[in-house]
């Protein structure tokens, strides 16, 4: 018989045996690839300093790789030939070897899937990599999120998106209040349906351009991926994915016997000999848990199969709690403008339509229904989404609500009964119902609007297509700046940045956006002077070479005001009744914001206080920049800037995307 001693030993070593064989069990130590994106807009040349810098960057990313907030960025800058880079590791593989792998990974793999690339984004399950020719620090991507699902809908379609949509919400406000910019969370959309949520931003950014971010990224789910069960989004700056299983690290504890519990029951003799027992029972204990081993290995593994989605086609610093609170059904759309009826159709632009509705509850609305076959209309409908729900002020446009079901892409605004600004300013036979006390209140109005947008908004506001005809008038004539499309948000400490492609109108681009794609507050600033003059004069800058082929709106004011004759340029019909004082004014202000140099024009803070205070005195104005020198520039169809850069005259604006949308593999 064998004795208890000897018994205990055998039953060790099994032991032993057991956890060894688990833990030798077969692991994958390489990173999981997700998807990549690297057009070929921008390339370098084999064994250039540009590639030479490259290698230098991502030397000092890897060297990094296991700090403990699992970010790093860095920049290797020679003549004109600078690279920018960092790394983002999952929030819950932070300190992990899984992180320092995923890095060293994407670091060996990235210039090996992106040849010659000069900007590159690569992701993988546990970490992302980012590198380009210019700088993106401290600023959320413009770039449409890519996406990934799993091929399961959701059941209760209605309470799950519903969940979802609140989920995501409270995942972006906490990750954007994160010191490490992420943020998970577990919510129960039914008994039997468990829903986890990651959201993540890259740590370089302020909360305000993370929460902007990870907004983004939830207004794409909800044109792409409602009622899926699981589904991955990733963005160059932050990324959100959910599923109905756990996907990250949870910091959960095995729980503790409840007070009171009944002790186990006393050990009795058995009658099966210990020896035999041990020789059962631990085989198939190491049998069963090299099956679930196992099995969990696959279970992740095809959990990471995503199906690869084609493309959709196409403050009161109020928070969005939830999205989905402002959609408005199709249906509901159509019985309020009456299937759209040319009737109540209020005009026309680049993108699509607008029409006045009246809802059920008679509130009346405008409606903003995109073009199906604009994928610019597509970009401009999420983006203006996203920002305007934030931004409330008095001389913004409210936004009310918005529609998205299949190929429809709606906007609904509040309505503004007296159209846009230049039905007025531009209109022979209504010019004269904008004297002068109106044409100044709204010239002030505009101001505030403008500086809240750059300087008291919860997110600093580059609009970027400042015209008249984005300026819409109220039942009494207050002017609410409309149509942020094409806008662009900035950090807190942001002052410019850069793009290769040009977006706004012809006319109202300030010389430096133009010339080398620099665009920052004094961009608007620019864009506000032509305004001014315009609301001043009656004309509009881009026609006014027209009743004179030798100057357009800028140089004609300018050279009045050099030659001590400011008020020629006052609109005829206000000649008989308007301040001296503030028209000269306000003219001096145009032409302060209208300065060849950005450094030469004010703040909309200090235009604000120029247009309040009569005591202050303005500093000299420089000469202007010039576009229209001549009659040659009416049969322009393009001007051509530069070897890269160009804008158009064929239509009132130009818009196009910042780099083609790319979607997984």
């Amino acid at each position: 018989m064998i004795n208890h001693q000897k018994m205990k030993n055998i039953t060790t070593l099994l032991l032993i045996i057991s956890v060894f064989t688990l833990l030798s069990f077969p692991t994958s130590t390489e990173a999981d690839y997700l998807t990549q994106l690297c057009p070929n807009t921008t390339t370098f040349t084999p064994n250039s300093t540009f590639q030479s810098n490259l290698n230098r960057l991502l030397s000092a990313l890897s060297s990094n790789a296991n700090r403990s907030t699992g970010f790093y960025n860095a920049t290797v800058q020679t003549t004109n030939n600078a690279v920018y880079g960092l790394f983002l590791c999952r929030g819950d593989v932070v300190g992990t070897d899984a992180c320092e792998t995923c890095v060293a990974t994407a670091i060996a793999e990235a210039p090996q899937l992106c040849s010659f690339k000069k900007q590159v984004v690569i992701w993988y399950d546990d970490c992302m990599l980012r590198y380009s020719n210019e700088s993106f620090f401290s600023t959320a991507s413009p770039l449409t999120p890519l996406y990934m699902w799993d091929k399961g809908n959701a059941t209760d379609q209605t309470r799950f998106d519903q969940v979802v949509a609140t989920s995501m919400n409270e995942v972006a406000t906490e990750a954007a209040n994160d010191a490490n910019k992420f943020a998970t969370k577990k919510e129960n959309v039914s008994d039997l349906i468990h829903l986890y949520i990651l959201g993540q931003c890259t740590q370089d950014l302020s909360a305000p351009a993370c929460d902007y971010c990870i907004r983004l990224v939830i207004v794409e789910w909800m044109i792409c991926c409602r009622t899926k069960l699981a589904v991955r989004l990733l963005h160059p700056s932050c990324n959100v994915r959910y599923a109905n299983y756990p996907f990250y690290a949870q910091n959960a504890t095995a729980p503790e016997p409840a007070p009171g519990a009944p002790p186990p029951p006393p050990k009795g003799k058995s009658k099966i000999p210990t020896v035999t027992v041990v020789a059962i029972v631990v085989p198939i204990s190491v049998s069963v848990l090299l099956i679930v081993v196992g099995y969990c290995c696959i279970t992740r593994r095809a959990r990471k199969k995503y199906n690869q989605a084609a493309a959709d086609e196409p403050s009161g610093d109020n928070d969005i709690t939830t999205v989905g609170s402002l959609q408005f059904d199709f249906a509901a759309i159509q019985a309020a403008t009456n299937n759209f009826s040319d009737d109540h159709k209020l005009g026309e632009g680049g993108f699509g339509k607008v029409y006045k509705g009246i809802l059920s509850n008679g509130q009346e609305v405008a409606v903003k229904r995109l073009s199906r076959n604009s994928d610019q209309g597509t970009e401009e409908f999420k983006n203006e989404m996203v920002l305007v729900v934030k931004l409330q002020h008095r001389n913004l446009v409210r936004l009310s609500g918005f529609c998205l079901e299949g190929q429809e892409k709606i906007l609904i605004y509040e309505f503004v009964p007296n159209k846009s600004l230049d039905c007025f300013l531009f209109d022979l036979e209504r010019q004269g119902q904008l004297d002068w006390s109106r044409r100044y209140k709204i010239i002030s109005g505009i101001a505030r609007g403008i500086m809240y947008l750059h300087e008291d908004s919860r997110l600093r506001i580059i609009h970027r297509d400042l015209k008249a005809s984005n300026i819409l008038l109220d039942g009494e004539m207050h002017p609410k700046i409309s149509d942020f499309g094409m806008a662009r948000i900035f950090g807190v400490n942001q002052t410019q940045a850069n793009t290769n492609r040009i977006v706004g109108t012809f006319g109202y681009m300030s010389p430096e956006y133009v010339r080398h794609g620099h665009f920052s507050v004094k961009s608007d600033l620019y864009s506000f002077g032509v305004l001014v003059l315009e609301i001043i004069s009656g004309k509009k800058n881009s026609e006014f070479f027209q009743t004179d082929a030798t100057e357009d709106l800028m140089s004609h004011a300018w050279k009045l005001w050099r030659d001590g004759a400011p008020l020629e340029l006052l609109d005829p019909c206000l000649r008989d009744f308007y301040s001296r004082t503030e028209v000269i004014r306000c003219i001096h202000i145009g032409l302060l914001c209208v300065q060849e140099d950005p450094a030469d024009r004010p703040t909309m803070q200090s235009v604000v206080l120029m247009l309040s205070s009569y005591s202050l005195t303005l500093p000299s104005p420089q000469q202007p920049a010039f576009f229209l020198q001549s009659r040659a520039m009416e049969n322009m169809s393009e001007a051509t800037l530069d070897s890269t850069q160009s804008i158009s005259k064929s239509s009132p604006s130009v818009y196009e995307g910042s780099i083609t949308e790319v979607y997984p593999r």
